[in-house]
């Protein structure tokens, strides 16, 4: 087991917000947010905090079949998020529910997903929030393909793919950069880089630091400090306009830690030490933000208490509406298989409508 402490790579990593609260400036990227907005950043982040510990929670009590933890990787997702605009189109991996809360997706569309009623979950059109991926690299070549096709439609418009260090491991990441480089897509792909991909560690993946492969297929790479909600979204507003504007990929690598397991179904404490997560839960991102917030007087105790108590609000929702929400009926998923009707599909129906009624009491 490798202790992925990431000290030594600091002095190549944009950092404005050091985790004890203390603004610092980078000569290439930078960003001057208003207290207002710094604010919304940090609701925006708690919530995607009581989101996350409310899935994993109804995971053990039986509620969900399966929950992935983002416990840890809120500044990266939220900062990232905001620098994107509403008509960006985003691809998700599984665990990006700080982005979904950016984009205002209803969060019990995330929740029926994993409890299992809902083969979807939302409209991606709607949000341009495309749906969760839990193949693993996958929506990386979407999101290119995508990128590709508003290139050549001529429209104003950028993507970003989310990916986690894992992924990179994948032979479709690779493909989504080269083809991203040829044909200068207007896409960013955003690494979460969590140390851990399930119990293998980012050193048995990758030989040299993820962000620096991008220079082997011809677009620029930055790695970021992934608990600094203020660098995230610096260095992917940047990503941003350069695909917008100059139609060049960037590969952006958020330094960051997953707090929690992998998923529900991973036990962490059998190959991460204890030290370890105690030395990253000191660089918690919301933490950061909250000591940069009160040092300057831009929050108070007042201020702190109603988001607390909002999150409380939204978890109390989430947590009566998944419990009430109808278990999906055992031939459903034959109805969703294509638009209409098809023959084959019709005859697996019968079958299993056949199969499930041989037992005793039918169906």
């Amino acid at each position: 087991m490798t202790e992925c402490s990431g000290e030594e790579e600091v002095g190549e990593m944009v950092q404005l917000l050091t985790p004890d609260g203390e603004r610092v400036h980078h000569p290439d990227y930078d960003v001057e947010p208003t207290p207002e907005e710094l604010r919304e950043m940090y609701r925006l982040m708690v919530l995607t905090r009581r989101v996350d510990t409310e899935g994993v929670t109804l995971q053990r009590q039986g509620e969900l079949g399966l929950w992935p933890s983002s416990l840890g990787q809120e500044a990266a997702q939220v900062g990232s998020g905001l620098a994107m605009g509403e008509d960006d189109h985003v691809f998700p991996s599984y665990r990006d529910h700080g982005v979904a809360v950016v984009r205002n997706v209803d969060p019990l569309h995330i929740f029926r997903l994993f409890r299992g009623v809902s083969h979807g979950g939302w409209d991606p059109a709607e949000k341009n929030f495309h749906l969760y991926t839990l193949v693993i690299g996958s929506q990386v070549l979407h999101a290119t393909g995508y990128a590709m096709g508003v290139a050549d439609d001529g429209a104003e418009t950028a993507v970003i793919a989310y990916f986690g260090d894992g992924a990179t491991s994948q032979g479709d990441v690779s493909e989504a950069f080269n083809f991203a480089a040829v044909y200068d897509a207007p896409v960013v792909f955003f690494c979460q880089n969590n140390q851990w991909a399930i119990s293998q560690s980012v050193e048995r993946q990758s030989k040299v630091p993820i962000h620096r492969r991008a220079a082997g297929f011809g677009f620029p790479g930055v790695r970021v400090d992934g608990n600094d909600v203020l660098a995230c979204l610096a260095v992917t507003r940047a990503a941003r306009e350069r695909a917008r504007g100059e139609r060049e990929a960037t590969l952006v690598e958020a330094f960051t830690y997953r707090m929690g397991a992998h998923t529900t179904s991973d036990d962490p404490t059998r190959y991460v030490r204890s030290a370890e997560v105690t030395q990253w839960a000191k660089k918690d991102p919301i933490v950061r933000l909250e000591r940069y917030l009160l040092k300057n007087e831009w929050v108070d105790t007042d201020f702190l208490g109603l988001v607390e108590k909002e999150g409380d609000q939204l978890a109390r929702h989430i947590r009566e509406s998944v419990r009430a929400m109808p278990d999906p009926g055992l031939t459903d998923f034959f109805d969703t298989t294509y638009a209409g009707t098809h023959p084959l599909v019709t005859e697996e129906q019968e079958w299993f409508e056949d199969y499930e009624a041989s037992f005793t009491g039918g169906a």
